[in-house]
C-alpha cells in the first residue's frame, strides 16, 4: 500500500497518519532504520499520547501491509501488471517489471483514492504540514533499533513535492516511477510503457473496492 491508502482512514488524527507514513519514508530516505512491530509493541506504554498515536500509525501500516500483500486481488494485479510491462520490456533478465507490477498497483490505488474523494489528499497534505518532521525524527529514534538524522529534512521535501497529485496522469505517473527507478539504480522506463500504465488504471480501478476490503476486515498486531 502506499502513502494514502494507508491514512484516509485517519485523516483526523494527524500524528497517527504520519505514522502510517515513517515505514514507506524510512524505506526511501534510510534504509538500515526498520521499525518492526516486535520493537515497538513492547515500548507502547513508555510512550505519552502523542508519540503513542505515531507508533499506532507505524503498527498501522504495518497490518495493513501484511494483508494487503496477502490480499488474492493484489497478488493477481501485481503478476497481471508485471506480465504486461514484461511485453514491452521483454529482457528475462531485466528485473523492472515485477516491480513494477507490484508499486504501480500501490500507486494507482492511491490515485483511485484521489478520484473517489479528491479532498482526502488535500487533507492528507494539509495535516502532515502542521505535524514536526522533528518531532517524527524524535520517535523514530526511540522505536527503531539503530537511529537516524536524514528523516526530518526528508519529510520536508517530501511535503513540498506534492507526488500524490501526480499519479492522475499516466505522464506524470511515469516521471515519478523513473525517479523511483533512478533510486533503487534500475534504468528509466519509455514512453512505450504509458500504454501499460493507461491499461492499469482501469484494471486498478475494478479491484480498487475489494483491495481495501481485504485490509479493513484485518485487526490486530503485524507478524513483522
Amino acid at each position: 500500500m502506499n502513502y494514502l491508502a494507508h491514512a484516509y482512514r485517519f485523516l483526523d488524527s494527524p500524528l497517527m497518519v504520519a505514522g502510517t507514513a515513517l515505514p514507506d519514508w524510512l524505506s526511501v530516505v534510510d534504509r538500515k532504520v526498520r521499525l518492526r512491530s516486535r520493537r515497538v509493541v513492547p515500548m507502547l506504554d513508555q510512550l505519552d499520547e502523542q508519540d503513542r498515536q505515531v507508533a499506532d500509525g507505524v503498527l498501522q501500516h504495518l497490518r495493513d501491509d501484511d494483508a494487503f500483500h496477502n490480499c488474492p486481488a493484489f497478488v493477481m494485479l501485481e503478476a497481471e501488471l508485471s506480465v504486461r510491462f514484461r511485453r514491452v520490456i521483454p529482457d528475462p533478465y531485466d528485473h523492472r517489471p515485477p516491480f513494477l507490477g507490484h508499486i504501480v498497483t500501490e500507486l494507482l490505488l492511491d490515485a483511485w483514492l484521489t478520484e473517489q474523494c479528491p479532498e482526502w489528499l488535500d487533507r492528507y497534505y494539509q495535516i502532515l504540514d502542521d505535524v514536526c518532521p522533528h518531532g517524527l525524527q524524535r520517535v523514530v529514534n526511540r522505536l527503531a533499533s539503530r537511529e537516524t538524522d536524514r528523516l526530518a529534512s526528508f519529510v520536508t521535501q517530501f511535503l513540498a513535492a506534492r507526488v500524490l497529485y501526480d499519479y492522475q496522469d499516466d505522464q506524470r505517473l511515469l516521471t515519478r516511477l523513473n525517479q523511483v527507478l533512478r533510486r533503487v539504480t534500475l534504468p528509466p522506463l519509455d514512453e512505450q510503457c504509458l500504454s501499460v500504465l493507461r491499461d492499469a488504471r482501469t484494471i486498478v480501478w475494478r479491484h480498487a473496492e475489494e483491495m481495501l476490503a481485504a485490509v479493513e476486515a484485518v485487526e490486530g498486531i503485524p507478524q513483522v
